[in-house]
């Protein structure tokens, strides 16, 4: 029996992200050109990969019951290996005869250390104890774990991650559960009609598509991949979430005194909301600059805005590169955990830790600061984060405004009517499982004297 190609690719990308700390959705794009994999072959390869780093905390648990020695002193590979054949036992529809068999290969293809054929007998052994029962079976199983530990091992995220979303929820940690199911369906890419450079309607007639549930420029794609329209290869329109859309569309929605000149983009990079942003600038006669740090970001914001104009700055935002020019409107969309986008980022909950906030923190606050002193009085600033973390929220804008008397926070749920319960204000939150978006996070900030 040979190694089936499609599971090849999916043991690759795991492999990647342990060795290179690379992102599975952009390694994976290159895997299955390199090994001629399309249709109903890539889909399975993507979602036997993607599946099995989002469950990966739960299958360890469930894998640790049936190896005899500790499940940390099996190799790298190996435990890869037996990842993606639980996953295939466990919510892949696929015969347990053919997951544990195409898993053997797989295991014997490794080679040292051990032997093929041990390596092979081992997964068949370890695998057959998982193929023994369903997977409401070995969830329950570890019904004795309670709270926030009980939590983790049953939705597959780190004890700190659900911690930090039962914080964030307040009094409505009882929705815990479902924001941690939701973080574990994928999410269909959301296309964006980036204003100025096509108009939404035409890409709403798109009979691969269907309206966003917001945004008026959202269009969730139902099938095929989004490089595969034309009007995404040409630039008009985008792939963003129709959180970060709504972000920017808020942000253009804010009353500030008049006259209006100019906008600024302090944290641009890749450049999705600094295309919105942009384009709407153009068409009120508004000039627009976009700051990234990194070159090769600013090379991805270029290429975001397309001819759109714009300047466009590569350096530090809390050095505040653009000189002594005051703005209108500022978006921060800070650097940050990334939290809110687990559903689309399989391995980043296991790639974050909270470590993280500490180095984060200092960063978030120095960048709202530096937006403050650039704005001028009657503009106004979004902070927003891709990460419902209090401590990447609400308390860095009180750390800052408390420090700041000529600026106020105000209502930001005033700038999205459409959406409903946000949370209790004055900030917006939203959330997977009752928006069906990233967890995007912002404050409105007003400069006032």
């Amino acid at each position: 029996m040979s190694v089936d190609p499609a599971r090849k690719a999916a043991l690759e990308v795991l492999r990647s992200v342990r060795e290179l700390d690379s992102y599975a959705n952009l390694i994976m794009p290159g895997v299955l050109a390199r090994m001629s994999l399309s249709g109903r072959d890539a889909g399975f390869a993507t979602e036997l990969a993607y599946g099995t780093l989002r469950w990966q905390g739960l299958y360890d648990a469930v894998l640790a019951t049936c190896v005899s020695r500790p499940w940390a002193d099996v190799d790298a590979d190996m435990q890869a290996v037996l990842r993606l054949g639980v996953h295939q036992l466990l919510h892949m529809r696929v015969p347990s005869h053919a997951a544990v068999d195409s898993s053997c290969e797989l295991a014997r293809s490794l080679g040292a250390p051990g032997g093929a054929p041990a390596r092979a007998g081992f997964a068949n052994a370890i695998l057959r104890k998982v193929a023994a029962h369903d997977f409401d079976y070995w969830v329950n199983s570890f019904a004795a774990l309670s709270g926030i530990e009980g939590l983790a091992t049953r939705w597959s995220h780190p004890a700190w991650i659900v911690r930090a979303f039962q914080d964030a929820l307040g009094d409505r940690r009882t929705e815990l559960p479902a924001l941690l199911a939701a973080d574990n369906e994928p999410a269909h890419p959301v296309l964006v009609a980036r204003p100025g450079r096509i108009d939404p309607e035409v890409l709403m007639v798109r009979p691969e598509v269907s309206p966003g549930r917001y945004s008026p420029l959202a269009a969730v794609l139902l099938s095929g991949a989004p490089d595969a329209l034309d009007i995404v290869r040409s630039g008009a329109v985008g792939v963003q979430d129709e959180g970060s859309q709504l972000v920017a569309l808020a942000l253009t929605r804010a009353a500030v005194s008049q006259p209006e000149t100019a906008w600024l983009d302090m944290c641009a990079g890749p450049g999705g909301k600094a295309a919105v942003l942009a384009g709407i600038a153009e068409m009120r006669g508004i000039s627009f600059t976009a700051v990234e740090l990194h070159p090769h970001r600013a090379h991805l914001v270029k290429r975001a805005l397309g001819q759109v104009p714009a300047e466009i700055i590569v350096g530090d935002a809390i050095d505040a590169p653009w000189g002594a020019q005051l703005f209108d409107r500022i978006l921060i969309d800070a650097p940050c955990t990334g939290l809110g986008a687990l559903r689309r980022r399989p391995e980043a909950r296991w790639r974050k830790s909270p470590a993280d906030l500490s180095t984060l923190g200092p960063l978030q606050r120095a960048l709202l600061k530096s937006a403050i002193a650039a704005t001028r009085p009657g503009g106004v600033i979004i902070y927003a984060t891709c990460s419902p973390h209090l401590a990447e929220t609400e308390f860095v804008v009180a750390d800052v405004v408390s420090g700041q008397p000529q600026v106020v926070v105000e209502d930001a749920r005033e700038l999205l009517p459409e959406v409903s319960d946000v949370g209790a204000g004055p900030f917006v939150q939203l959330w997977p499982h009752r928006h069906g978006t990233d967890a995007m996070f912002f404050a409105l900030l007003r400069r006032t004297a």
